[in-house]
């Protein structure tokens, strides 16, 4: 059981900045390989930009000094406001009172990306990506391997979601200093490790979580691509009653997921969340969705699923093949 129970933490000075928009307007990750990864690219437009020119009719008397130059002038293409889209199909997803989510989304072969929500919430077990995330980055500038032990440990932490595994591993990077640390290399602007012992209530947004996926997916990475491989490969093999949420965006041919949930002590309401990359009719998503306020861990499973559908839907309703 994934249950990480919350105790009362001290208040800890903001070391972050403001968060980031998830939406990159001049670099965006595009393109796929058979193994899922992504690799960087400047923005650009698909075929060549398109001009108006105006007509030029010569009259027998027209002398050539007389004559003009065509007037050339570009014509805008037309822009998707996908957030926009995202918002409206969001509309139609029922939220219990109390409950609020948030979602980021990005169309790995088109490059284009969507996020609804900034606030920021309880990571629950899906910070054990980061963990594993900080724990190779630190391995990569030592120059070493991981230990017998460490892969051991990260194996339990990301197929079967164990806690010892995670606090083992909490311990190994340096607790929140470790991971924030490593986070400001990945690019990660709004994520604050949590107090002490209680990595489950690290801080963090769907749009630094999309942040991260990007880190674990794509080329242009702080991780080496055998470092990618590896926590890919682990996240690829989710014990069967834990393969639920951003999944069920997907056509169910190709997943790689981490989840997490966690009922807070001091309420008895559910942070439910789930991150990672899917495929649907083709294309590659990474998805990150964050809920908490939920009555029950099913009813958070069932929002969390309802919105990642809503976020792959904005893309796959307008995209041509």
């Amino acid at each position: 059981m994934d249950r990480h129970r919350a105790r009362g933490r001290r208040a800890r000075p903001s070391r972050r900045k403001p968060l980031l928009s998830a939406a990159v307007a001049s670099v965006v990750l595009v393109g796929a390989t058979a193994a899922g990864t992504v690799y960087m690219k400047a923005q650009a437009h698909d075929g060549t930009s398109a001009v108006s020119s105006a007509s030029v009719s010569a009259s027998p008397s027209s002398s050539p000094a007389g004559s003009e130059e065509a007037s050339v002038e570009p014509v805008a293409e037309p822009s998707v406001d996908r957030d926009a889209l995202l918002a409206k199909a969001l509309k139609s997803v029922p939220v219990t009172a109390g409950a609020r989510t948030s979602v980021a989304v990005l169309d790995v072969d088109s490059g284009e990306s969507a996020a609804h929500g900034d606030a920021a919430f309880d990571t629950a077990s899906i910070v054990k990506v980061n963990i594993l995330a900080a724990l190779l980055l630190q391995a990569q500038d030592a120059d070493r391997h991981l230990s017998a032990q460490e892969k051991a440990y990260a194996t339990k932490m990301i197929e079967n979601s164990d806690n010892a595994s995670a606090t083992a591993l909490w311990a190994v990077i340096g607790r929140a200093d470790g991971l924030d640390a490593a986070n400001k290399r990945f690019g990660l602007s709004a994520t604050q490790g949590g107090d002490g012992e209680l990595w489950g209530l690290t801080q963090t947004t769907a749009g630094d979580q999309l942040t991260l996926l990007r880190q674990v997916f794509g080329e242009d990475s702080k991780l080496s691509s055998a470092s990618r491989s590896y926590l890919q490969g682990l996240m690829g093999e989710i014990e069967t009653d834990q393969r639920w949420g951003v999944s069920a965006a997907g056509d169910g041919s190709r997943w790689a997921l981490k989840n997490g949930w966690l009922a807070r002590s001091t309420t008895g309401l559910w942070d439910v969340n789930s991150i990672g990359r899917i495929s649907a009719d083709g294309h590659d998503y990474l998805v990150a969705t964050l809920s908490n306020g939920n009555s029950t861990q099913a009813k958070g499973i069932s929002l969390v699923e309802a919105v990642s559908k809503a976020a792959v839907s904005t893309f796959r309703d307008t995209t041509e093949d």
